[in-house]
């Protein structure tokens, strides 16, 4: 194995750490994080004693952004 590889994997890691704190601990202060998990396709069902939450449009889209900077890394290493 590469030891780039090593490093690379690392270091999406702690980005993504930081990331998910971040949303974590600023999505009350922040209203700009409602529309996360609320996108059309985002599947919701609640009941008595049941609960699915199952945000498949916003997984979709969470991918291709992290594609997108994955590629544009890539492109400029």
């Amino acid at each position: 194995m590469n030891a780039n590889l090593g490093k690379l994997i690392m270091l999406v890691g702690v980005v993504l750490v930081i990331g998910g704190a971040a949303i974590y601990f600023l999505a009350d202060k922040i209203d700009r994080w409602n529309w996360l998990g609320n996108l059309p396709g985002d599947i919701r069902i609640e009941k008595e004693n049941f609960k699915l939450f199952a945000p498949i449009t916003t997984s979709i889209l969470l991918t291709i952004i992290l594609n997108l900077l994955i590629w544009l890394f890539k492109k400029l290493s």
